[in-house]
């Protein structure tokens, strides 16, 4: 299995193989693309997931620090917390395979704690929005966590 995210057209695709099995509409970046630190982009370029967090997590559970805060995301949550990033549901951490590109220094994927993961249900899918992590739709991020395992290669791309 790997994946690959297009920023252009702002879907994911879970191939196995040559064949796509799966396909996703995501979130990528308001900022667009980039790999400097504190840019809030998508940074381009082949991954790896390091880590899954999130294994029996409930639909809409809220993470603070990739730590699950046993609460279930509810609309009146964004009232109360206007500038939080929602991170909901799983986390798939990834890790650049590029040095220099996106990974050390001021571009490391995983020092800019980058991920694919589930966020509210009113977030637009489609459409850049992001803080630069990969959004997805709860029960989606929950299939594809299922579907692949650490090590699972992810190639961002602008095309």
């Amino acid at each position: 299995m790997h994946i690959k995210i297009s920023i252009s057209k702002q879907q994911l695709f879970l191939f196995d193989g040559e064949n796509i099995v799966r396909k996703y509409s995501v979130s990528t970046a308001k900022n667009g693309v980039g790999e400097r630190k504190n840019s809030e982009c998508t940074p381009r370029g082949e991954h790896i997931i390091a880590e899954k967090i999130g294994y029996d997590a409930k639909q809409d559970s809220v993470f603070i620090g990739r730590v699950e805060t046993n609460e279930l995301y509810n609309p009146e949550m964004r009232d109360l917390y206007p500038d939080r990033d929602w991170i909901l549901t799983r986390i798939l951490w990834l890790s650049g395979a590029e040095e220099g590109k996106n990974k050390g220094g001021d571009v490391d994927s995983y020092d800019r704690y980058i991920y694919i993961h589930g966020s509210p249900a009113d977030i637009k899918m489609g459409k850049p929005g992001s803080r630069g992590c990969i959004r997805m739709r709860n029960c989606d991020v929950i299939e594809l966590f299922d579907l692949v395992s650490v090590g699972t290669m992810v190639t961002i791309s602008e095309k």
